[in-house]
């Protein structure tokens, strides 16, 4: 039986593997993700993505946060008008770049370079193209976590969870743990009310923990949840 849901927040995530944005409400598109949500990405060395001809590729190829640990002491903010990133560590600005120029998007790239050296397998660059999402998976959809899911990892974990580093775009509240799924906007008409149960949608991104000493707890949480998860899962997960 389904059971009614509430959405409790909204987030969108404008560059890949860096910070998320509380969104107030936005507007579901057939076929489309959140208006914005992971348009820029930084390379982690050759890729072979073509702006003149975007596709999927797996995340591997950009600085994410489940391997890049130390991108979880960054603050940042992306302000849409300007298309200006600006980044900060420990509340001091270490980075700012407006992603349209050349220039811009060089003093990002160099940042980079510099704070995630010894985990690049070549210089980082700033990628974009029209109407492209550097998302998870192939399809754009909507990720949706079930905070009942994140009060049951906590009780688990004996711990708080941020639910943010599920880097889902929406978080609902349902009666049941486990209710946690990706939607196709297509769908949205019957997600409105319900959220419908998922079995996999937990081990499709396993998140990084705790803020915000979150980069320090990464390590253990992988150590406590993850690997047992995955390993409960791998025989029924659709990959």
């Amino acid at each position: 039986m389904d059971t009614l849901a509430t959405i409790r927040t909204i987030y969108r995530y404008p560059v890949k593997g860096l910070s998320a944005e509380a969104l107030a409400a936005t507007a579901l598109t057939p076929g489309e993700t959140l208006l914005g949500d992971r348009c820029y990405a930084v390379e982690n060395g050759p890729s072979g993505f073509d702006p003149a001809m975007p596709r999927y590729l797996p995340k591997q190829r950009f600085l994410m946060l489940m391997k890049n640990e130390r991108l979880a002491r960054l603050d940042a903010r992306f302000d849409d008008a300007a298309q200006v990133l600006v980044i900060r560590e420990n509340g001091t600005e270490v980075a700012r770049g407006d992603l349209r120029t050349p220039a811009g998007c060089a003093a990002i790239e160099g940042f980079f370079a510099r704070f995630c050296g010894d985990e690049l397998r070549g210089f980082p660059k700033v990628l974009a193209a029209p109407g492209h999402s550097f998302s998870d998976v192939a399809k754009k959809v909507v990720s949706v976590i079930n905070l009942a899911s994140v009060g049951a990892i906590e009780s688990f974990v004996g711990r708080p969870v941020d639910p943010c580093d599920f880097a889902a775009i929406s978080m609902w509240k349902v009666g049941r743990p486990g209710a946690n799924s990706t939607f196709s906007a297509r769908k949205s008409q019957s997600v409105r009310k319900h959220v419908r149960e998922s079995s996999s949608a937990l081990c499709a991104a396993p998140p990084p923990m705790w803020s915000p000493a979150r980069a320090s707890g990464i390590s253990t949480f992988r150590q406590l949840f993850c690997a047992p998860l995955v390993t409960r899962t791998a025989a029924s997960t659709p990959r």
